[in-house]
């Protein structure tokens, strides 16, 4: 029976991908280290429900991807099929005083991913990148096509090397592979750092939600649900090795794609729909831009849309009530 290998599984967006691969029937291998990042008791959680649902169609492996051996020994015996990379090191801010764990994770640990998907001839490889490679681009929407060789953080950097070196590994090895910008996911079973998670939060237990750059930020939310739409969708369709131009502007079978809503929404917006569905006005504590972030994400998805049939559905007040609506039911369990 062939596998899909899903990396960081415990993981927001990986917990989902998981989740809706063994829905439709396929075998899924989990790799995840359970790092402290943040509580690996929402990981464990999000295991045991993976757990529950799916019974054996779903496996899990607690290991390092970043330590080669231990992934060796993760995938022994396991004939994988296709792989979707989403460990890393996540986190803009954390970057700034953390950066070696983002050279072991994001850059070590690709490579072993690349690696592993050579030796083992693997039909497709999806990784995730991330919408902070376009760094200070100030032309929106951001497009694949567009330059991205200033990043303003070290985790922007990470993504975008890892970009390269899947583009060196699809040149040499014609390993097809996609890799996907993913723009401010948010959902049931997201990551407690972000800010959904950190306004809910706070305006449920009456604290002041810290607002940066005074207010004056636009992000393109986008719900759990439509990212994983086009992450499924890319592990069906690898890119062909036909020579031709991939969005991303490679020749080998290797593509990259924006995965946004295509709206970005102000931040005023996404407070006041967690104010209505929580019931609760927000406390605003205004604070400076933060180093390393940018004032404004726009995802440009018109290749997703022409190649993958990526077309978010999901309305940031709808997204945001079935968020809250989850973190309530989470928080009393």
């Amino acid at each position: 029976m062939r596998t899909v290998l899903v990396t960081g599984m415990a993981g927001f967006i990986g917990f989902h991908v998981a989740d809706r691969l063994a829905a439709r029937g396929d075998t899924v291998l989990g790799v995840d280290d359970l790092n402290p990042y943040y509580d690996p008791a929402l990981k464990r959680a999000r295991l045991a429900t993976l757990a529950e649902r799916h019974g054996a169609r779903v496996r899990f492996v607690q290991a390092d991807f970043a330590d080669d051996a231990a992934l060796d020994a993760a995938v022994a015996g396991v004939e994988i099929d296709r792989i979707v990379h989403l460990g890393a090191q996540a986190g803009v801010r954390y970057s700034i005083d953390n950066p070696r764990a983002y050279a072991r994770a994001n850059l070590l640990g690709h490579l072993n991913i690349l690696e592993l998907a050579r030796a083992r001839t693997t039909q497709q490889l999806v990784y995730a990148s991330s919408s902070s490679v376009y760094g200070g681009n100030t032309s929106l929407p951001f497009r694949v096509d567009d330059p991205v060789n200033h990043p303003v953080s070290l985790y922007a950097a990470t993504k975008k090397a890892d970009e390269l070196m899947s583009e060196s590994y699809a040149h040499l090895y014609r390993l097809p592979q996609t890799g996907l910008r993913f723009f401010t996911v948010y959902g049931p079973w997201g990551r407690p750092d972000m800010a959904v998670w950190l306004f809910t939060q706070a305006i449920l237990e009456g604290r002041p939600i810290r607002v940066f750059n005074q207010g004056a930020m636009q992000r393109d939310f986008t719900f759990i649900d439509d990212i994983v739409d086009g992450v499924v969708a890319a592990l069906d369709r690898p890119p062909a090795d036909d020579l031709a131009v991939k969005p991303g502007g490679s020749r080998a079978p290797h593509a990259i794609y924006n995965l946004g809503n295509n709206r970005p929404e102000p931040l005023d917006r996404l407070i006041a729909a967690i104010e209505m569905a929580a019931g609760r006005a927000a406390i605003r504590d205004l604070q400076p831009m933060q180093a390393g972030d940018v004032p404004a994400t726009f995802a440009d998805i018109a290749e997703a849309a022409r190649d993958l049939g990526f077309r978010p559905t999901t309305a940031l007040e709808v997204g945001v009530t079935r968020f809250v609506d989850w973190y309530r039911t989470y928080r009393s369990a």
